[in-house]
Protein backbone atom coordinates (compact mmCIF):
# COMPACT_ATOMS: atom_id res chain seq x y z
CA UNK A 1 0.00 0.00 0.00
CA UNK A 2 1.54 3.66 -0.96
CA UNK A 3 1.37 6.64 1.19
CA UNK A 4 -1.28 8.12 0.27
CA UNK A 5 -3.62 4.96 0.23
CA UNK A 6 -2.55 4.49 3.88
CA UNK A 7 -3.45 7.92 4.68
CA UNK A 8 -6.85 7.83 3.23
CA UNK A 9 -7.36 4.39 5.18
CA UNK A 10 -6.57 5.67 8.13
CA UNK A 11 -8.23 8.75 8.12
CA UNK A 12 -11.87 6.89 6.82
CA UNK A 13 -11.03 4.58 9.52
CA UNK A 14 -11.05 7.08 12.23
CA UNK A 15 -13.88 9.14 10.95
CA UNK A 16 -16.01 5.80 10.83
CA UNK A 17 -14.97 5.60 14.49
CA UNK A 18 -15.90 9.41 15.28
CA UNK A 19 -19.89 9.02 13.96
CA UNK A 20 -19.89 5.75 15.89
CA UNK A 21 -18.81 7.46 18.98
CA UNK A 22 -21.67 10.11 18.25
CA UNK A 23 -24.38 7.56 19.32
CA UNK A 24 -22.43 7.32 22.56
CA UNK A 25 -21.51 10.02 24.62
CA UNK A 26 -17.25 10.17 24.03
CA UNK A 27 -15.57 11.52 21.38
CA UNK A 28 -17.06 14.50 19.37
CA UNK A 29 -20.33 14.22 20.84
CA UNK A 30 -23.28 16.43 20.40
CA UNK A 31 -21.96 19.50 18.89
CA UNK A 32 -25.22 21.53 19.62
CA UNK A 33 -25.82 25.25 18.93
CA UNK A 34 -24.07 27.20 20.59
CA UNK A 35 -21.36 25.03 20.88
CA UNK A 36 -17.58 25.88 20.42
CA UNK A 37 -17.78 23.86 17.12
CA UNK A 38 -20.71 25.39 15.56
CA UNK A 39 -19.97 28.75 16.47
CA UNK A 40 -16.54 29.21 15.15
CA UNK A 41 -17.92 27.36 12.07
CA UNK A 42 -20.19 30.34 11.59
CA UNK A 43 -23.74 27.99 11.68
CA UNK A 44 -26.51 30.15 12.97
CA UNK A 45 -28.77 28.05 15.72
CA UNK A 46 -31.58 28.62 14.20
CA UNK A 47 -30.75 26.96 11.02
CA UNK A 48 -29.63 23.59 12.83
CA UNK A 49 -32.53 23.39 14.64
CA UNK A 50 -34.45 22.65 11.42
CA UNK A 51 -31.90 20.02 10.92
CA UNK A 52 -32.32 15.92 12.18
CA UNK A 53 -29.79 16.24 15.37
CA UNK A 54 -27.75 13.56 14.50
CA UNK A 55 -26.58 15.53 11.13
CA UNK A 56 -25.25 18.34 13.27
CA UNK A 57 -24.27 16.13 16.49
CA UNK A 58 -21.99 14.00 13.51
CA UNK A 59 -20.40 17.36 11.91
CA UNK A 60 -16.95 17.23 12.01
CA UNK A 61 -16.36 20.61 9.96
CA UNK A 62 -14.74 23.81 10.39
CA UNK A 63 -16.53 26.31 8.36
CA UNK A 64 -20.10 26.91 7.09
CA UNK A 65 -19.41 26.66 3.46
CA UNK A 66 -23.12 26.81 2.15
CA UNK A 67 -23.29 30.37 4.04
CA UNK A 68 -22.27 32.60 1.21
CA UNK A 69 -21.89 30.33 -1.43
CA UNK A 70 -24.82 31.68 -3.52
CA UNK A 71 -26.94 28.57 -4.63
CA UNK A 72 -28.95 29.55 -6.91
CA UNK A 73 -33.14 27.48 -7.27
CA UNK A 74 -31.92 24.47 -9.59
CA UNK A 75 -28.19 24.36 -8.76
CA UNK A 76 -26.87 21.57 -9.15
CA UNK A 77 -24.30 21.13 -6.10
CA UNK A 78 -21.57 18.66 -5.01
CA UNK A 79 -20.42 18.61 -1.58
CA UNK A 80 -16.57 16.56 -0.89
CA UNK A 81 -16.57 14.72 1.95
CA UNK A 82 -20.27 15.18 2.79
CA UNK A 83 -20.10 13.18 6.19
CA UNK A 84 -23.22 13.02 8.09
CA UNK A 85 -24.84 15.56 5.63
CA UNK A 86 -24.75 18.94 7.16
CA UNK A 87 -24.22 20.95 4.29
CA UNK A 88 -25.85 18.18 2.05
CA UNK A 89 -29.46 19.20 3.71
CA UNK A 90 -28.42 23.33 3.99
CA UNK A 91 -28.13 23.25 0.38
CA UNK A 92 -30.76 21.04 -0.65
CA UNK A 93 -33.03 23.69 1.45
CA UNK A 94 -31.36 26.39 -1.03
CA UNK A 95 -31.03 24.87 -4.51
CA UNK A 96 -34.83 23.77 -4.00
CA UNK A 97 -36.76 20.42 -5.42
CA UNK A 98 -35.88 21.94 -9.66
CA UNK A 99 -31.66 21.50 -8.12
CA UNK A 100 -30.00 18.66 -6.83
CA UNK A 101 -27.37 17.94 -4.35
CA UNK A 102 -24.40 15.13 -4.67
CA UNK A 103 -22.43 14.12 -1.87
CA UNK A 104 -19.30 12.63 -2.54
CA UNK A 105 -17.63 10.20 0.69
CA UNK A 106 -15.17 7.55 0.90
CA UNK A 107 -16.45 6.29 4.15
CA UNK A 108 -19.24 4.44 4.03
CA UNK A 109 -20.26 4.99 8.07
CA UNK A 110 -20.68 8.57 6.99
CA UNK A 111 -23.04 7.89 3.06
CA UNK A 112 -25.11 5.83 5.96
CA UNK A 113 -25.67 8.48 8.17
CA UNK A 114 -25.96 10.86 5.62
CA UNK A 115 -28.63 9.02 3.76
CA UNK A 116 -30.17 8.31 6.92
CA UNK A 117 -30.17 12.49 7.51
CA UNK A 118 -31.37 13.18 4.17
CA UNK A 119 -34.58 10.90 4.71
CA UNK A 120 -35.18 11.75 7.92
CA UNK A 121 -35.47 15.40 6.99
CA UNK A 122 -37.61 14.40 3.91
CA UNK A 123 -35.19 16.03 1.10
CA UNK A 124 -35.46 13.88 -2.08
CA UNK A 125 -32.72 16.06 -4.07
CA UNK A 126 -29.73 14.66 -2.45
CA UNK A 127 -27.86 11.78 -3.51
CA UNK A 128 -24.97 10.31 -2.02
CA UNK A 129 -22.17 8.38 -3.83
CA UNK A 130 -18.71 6.96 -2.22
CA UNK A 131 -15.29 7.88 -3.72
CA UNK A 132 -12.70 9.46 -3.05
CA UNK A 133 -12.67 13.55 -3.68
CA UNK A 134 -9.02 12.65 -5.52
CA UNK A 135 -10.94 10.67 -7.98
CA UNK A 136 -14.47 12.02 -7.82
CA UNK A 137 -17.34 9.58 -9.43
CA UNK A 138 -18.71 12.70 -10.91
CA UNK A 139 -19.19 13.62 -14.70
CA UNK A 140 -17.47 16.56 -16.06
CA UNK A 141 -18.58 19.88 -16.62
CA UNK A 142 -22.10 18.89 -14.51
CA UNK A 143 -21.45 21.21 -11.22
CA UNK A 144 -23.35 24.50 -10.83
CA UNK A 145 -21.70 24.52 -7.38
CA UNK A 146 -19.06 22.55 -5.58
CA UNK A 147 -18.86 23.29 -1.80
CA UNK A 148 -16.52 21.54 1.13
CA UNK A 149 -16.33 21.77 4.91
CA UNK A 150 -12.88 20.92 6.11
CA UNK A 151 -11.79 17.79 3.89
CA UNK A 152 -9.27 18.80 1.88
CA UNK A 153 -6.73 19.59 4.67
CA UNK A 154 -7.13 15.58 5.08
CA UNK A 155 -6.37 14.69 1.08
CA UNK A 156 -2.57 13.26 0.95
CA UNK A 157 -2.84 14.35 -2.81
CA UNK A 158 -4.06 17.81 -2.64
CA UNK A 159 -3.08 18.52 -6.29
CA UNK A 160 -5.21 15.84 -8.11
CA UNK A 161 -8.21 17.31 -5.53
CA UNK A 162 -7.62 20.79 -7.16
CA UNK A 163 -7.78 19.61 -10.84
CA UNK A 164 -11.12 17.18 -10.00
CA UNK A 165 -12.75 20.89 -8.81
CA UNK A 166 -11.51 21.84 -12.15
CA UNK A 167 -12.78 18.98 -13.94
CA UNK A 168 -16.29 18.71 -12.87
CA UNK A 169 -17.47 21.99 -12.58
CA UNK A 170 -19.27 24.01 -15.36
CA UNK A 171 -17.59 26.41 -17.36
CA UNK A 172 -19.00 29.57 -15.20
CA UNK A 173 -18.99 27.11 -11.86
CA UNK A 174 -18.40 28.24 -8.60
CA UNK A 175 -16.99 26.90 -5.70
CA UNK A 176 -17.09 27.97 -1.84
CA UNK A 177 -14.33 25.69 0.39
CA UNK A 178 -14.03 25.67 4.00
CA UNK A 179 -10.81 23.91 4.85
CA UNK A 180 -8.07 24.62 7.74
CA UNK A 181 -4.72 26.24 6.76
CA UNK A 182 -1.28 26.36 8.67
CA UNK A 183 1.99 27.95 8.75
CA UNK A 184 4.87 25.24 8.51
CA UNK A 185 4.46 22.96 11.64
CA UNK A 186 6.66 20.95 13.99
CA UNK A 187 7.65 17.94 12.32
CA UNK A 188 6.28 16.16 15.56
CA UNK A 189 3.65 17.39 14.86
CA UNK A 190 2.75 16.81 11.24
CA UNK A 191 4.25 12.96 11.74
CA UNK A 192 1.36 12.22 14.15
CA UNK A 193 -1.80 10.48 12.21
CA UNK A 194 -4.32 11.44 14.78
CA UNK A 195 -3.30 14.88 14.33
CA UNK A 196 -3.98 14.59 10.46
CA UNK A 197 -7.39 13.34 11.05
CA UNK A 198 -7.90 16.08 13.87
CA UNK A 199 -7.01 18.56 10.63
CA UNK A 200 -4.08 19.78 11.96
CA UNK A 201 -1.19 17.99 10.52
CA UNK A 202 -2.29 17.69 6.77
CA UNK A 203 -2.57 21.56 6.68
CA UNK A 204 -0.74 23.57 3.96
CA UNK A 205 0.11 27.38 4.09
CA UNK A 206 -2.52 29.65 2.87
CA UNK A 207 -0.62 30.67 -0.15
CA UNK A 208 0.07 27.34 -1.14
CA UNK A 209 -3.47 26.50 -0.81
CA UNK A 210 -4.41 29.18 -3.41
CA UNK A 211 -1.56 28.41 -6.00
CA UNK A 212 -2.48 24.96 -5.84
CA UNK A 213 -6.11 26.15 -7.12
CA UNK A 214 -4.49 28.49 -9.57
CA UNK A 215 -2.47 26.20 -11.16
CA UNK A 216 -5.47 24.07 -11.83
CA UNK A 217 -6.60 26.37 -14.15
CA UNK A 218 -9.36 27.53 -11.03
CA UNK A 219 -9.78 31.72 -11.31
CA UNK A 220 -10.96 34.34 -8.95
CA UNK A 221 -9.51 32.29 -6.26
CA UNK A 222 -9.68 34.72 -3.25
CA UNK A 223 -10.04 33.55 1.05
CA UNK A 224 -13.09 35.38 1.27
CA UNK A 225 -13.48 34.63 5.18
CA UNK A 226 -10.39 33.72 8.12
CA UNK A 227 -10.39 33.18 11.04
CA UNK A 228 -6.68 32.66 12.49
CA UNK A 229 -7.18 30.36 16.03
CA UNK A 230 -5.51 31.82 19.25
CA UNK A 231 -4.42 28.70 21.62
CA UNK A 232 -7.90 28.75 23.66
CA UNK A 233 -9.80 28.01 20.38
CA UNK A 234 -7.49 25.81 19.22
CA UNK A 235 -7.39 23.64 23.10
CA UNK A 236 -11.56 24.09 21.88
CA UNK A 237 -11.51 22.17 18.60
CA UNK A 238 -9.20 19.55 20.07
CA UNK A 239 -10.19 18.65 23.26
CA UNK A 240 -13.04 16.02 22.24
CA UNK A 241 -13.88 15.99 25.78
CA UNK A 242 -15.48 19.58 26.05
CA UNK A 243 -17.60 18.54 22.80
CA UNK A 244 -16.38 20.88 20.56
CA UNK A 245 -13.52 19.06 18.29
CA UNK A 246 -13.25 19.66 15.11
CA UNK A 247 -12.35 16.50 13.88
CA UNK A 248 -11.32 13.90 15.30
CA UNK A 249 -9.76 9.75 15.61
CA UNK A 250 -10.82 7.03 18.15
CA UNK A 251 -9.82 8.21 21.24
CA UNK A 252 -9.52 11.68 22.88
CA UNK A 253 -6.53 13.34 22.87
CA UNK A 254 -4.79 13.72 26.55
CA UNK A 255 -5.10 17.05 28.03
CA UNK A 256 -1.57 17.34 28.08
CA UNK A 257 -1.19 16.81 24.40
CA UNK A 258 -3.70 19.18 22.94
CA UNK A 259 -2.45 22.00 25.55
CA UNK A 260 1.39 21.56 23.44
CA UNK A 261 -0.39 21.72 20.37
CA UNK A 262 -2.23 24.72 20.93
CA UNK A 263 0.79 26.45 22.16
CA UNK A 264 2.81 25.46 19.77
CA UNK A 265 0.20 26.59 16.74
CA UNK A 266 -1.77 29.63 18.35
CA UNK A 267 -1.84 32.06 15.27
CA UNK A 268 -0.75 29.67 12.75
CA UNK A 269 -3.39 27.91 12.28
CA UNK A 270 -6.42 29.54 10.69
CA UNK A 271 -10.33 28.13 8.89
CA UNK A 272 -10.46 29.94 5.40
CA UNK A 273 -13.43 29.97 3.44
CA UNK A 274 -12.17 29.82 -0.60
CA UNK A 275 -14.10 30.85 -3.24
CA UNK A 276 -13.42 30.95 -6.68
CA UNK A 277 -14.28 29.52 -10.60
CA UNK A 278 -14.17 27.69 -13.68
CA UNK A 279 -13.44 30.22 -16.19
CA UNK A 280 -15.60 30.33 -19.00
CA UNK A 281 -14.54 29.37 -22.87
CA UNK A 282 -13.14 32.93 -24.84
CA UNK A 283 -15.65 33.86 -27.23
CA UNK A 284 -14.37 34.25 -30.79
CA UNK A 285 -14.16 37.58 -32.10
CA UNK A 286 -16.55 38.15 -35.22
Amino acid sequence: MNKANEIRNNVSSNYANAVEQTRKAGCCSAPAPGTVLTTLAGYKPEKLLSLPPDAVQSSFGCGNPVALADIREGDTVLDLGAGAGIDLLLAAQRCGPKGKVIGVDMTPAMLERARANAAAAGFENIELRQGIIEALPIESDSIDLLISNCVINLSPEKDKVFSEILRVLRPGGRFSISDIVAEPMPEWIREDQLLYSACIAGAIPEQDYLEGLHQAGLTEVQVSERLSYDAQQLSGLLDSTAGGACCCGPTPLPSEQVERISAALAGRVASVRVTGSKPKPLQKSI
